[in-house]
C-alpha cells in the first residue's frame, strides 16, 4: 500500500492560492481581451503562436502540441478562427495527410490590436505588482517546478 504524503497547511495554501490565482488571472486577461477585441484568451494564444512561426505557419500537430490540445482540441479551436478569416488550413505540398494553420493578414492585424491590451494586463496583474527581486524569485521558482514534469506534447483525444 503506497503512504501519501499530505500537504501540511502551508503546502496546501500555496498550492490552492496559485491555482485560485491562476483561473483569476486567465479568467481577466480574457475578458480584457473578448471586451477590447472581441477575441478570446486562447484564440489570442493561437494567432501568437502562429506569428512566431517561419512563414506564419505551423503543421497542425505542432501546434497542437504547443497549445497542449488534442487534435479534435485544436479543429475545434481553429474552426472560429478560419471561420473569421483569421487563420487558414493548407494542405502540406509534401505530405498529403499533413496541413498546416497558416495566419492571415486579417488574423495578423488582429494580433497587433489585440497584443498591447493583452501585454499590459500581464504587466498590470502579474509584473509590476512584484518588485525585481520577487520577479526573479517567481520566475526561477516555476522553472524549477517545469523541470519536474514531463515535456509537454499533444494531449490525448
Amino acid at each position: 500500500m503506497t503512504v501519501v504524503k499530505w500537504l501540511d497547511s502551508t503546502e496546501q495554501q500555496a498550492w490552492r492560492t496559485f491555482i485560485e490565482v491562476h483561473s483569476r488571472l486567465v479568467a481577466q486577461l480574457d475578458a480584457e481581451l473578448q471586451d477590447a477585441h472581441g477575441i478570446s484568451l486562447p484564440d489570442y494564444e493561437v494567432l501568437v503562436h502562429l506569428s512566431e512561426a517561419p512563414e506564419g505557419a505551423l503543421r497542425m500537430a505542432e501546434l497542437a502540441a504547443h497549445l497542449m490540445l488534442s487534435p479534435s482540441g485544436l479543429t475545434r479551436r481553429l474552426d472560429g478562427l478560419v471561420k473569421d478569416g483569421l487563420v487558414e488550413r493548407r494542405a502540406c505540398p509534401s505530405d498529403r495527410r499533413g496541413s498546416f494553420a497558416v495566419l492571415t493578414a486579417k488574423g495578423r492585424a488582429v494580433l497587433e490590436e489585440a497584443a498591447p491590451t493583452h501585454v499590459e494586463g500581464v504587466r498590470r496583474y502579474a509584473i509590476d505588482p512584484l518588485s525585481r527581486d520577487e520577479l526573479t524569485a517567481f520566475a526561477g521558482a516555476l522553472c524549477h517546478i517545469g523541470q519536474g514534469l514531463p515535456e509537454r506534447g499533444p494531449v490525448p483525444n
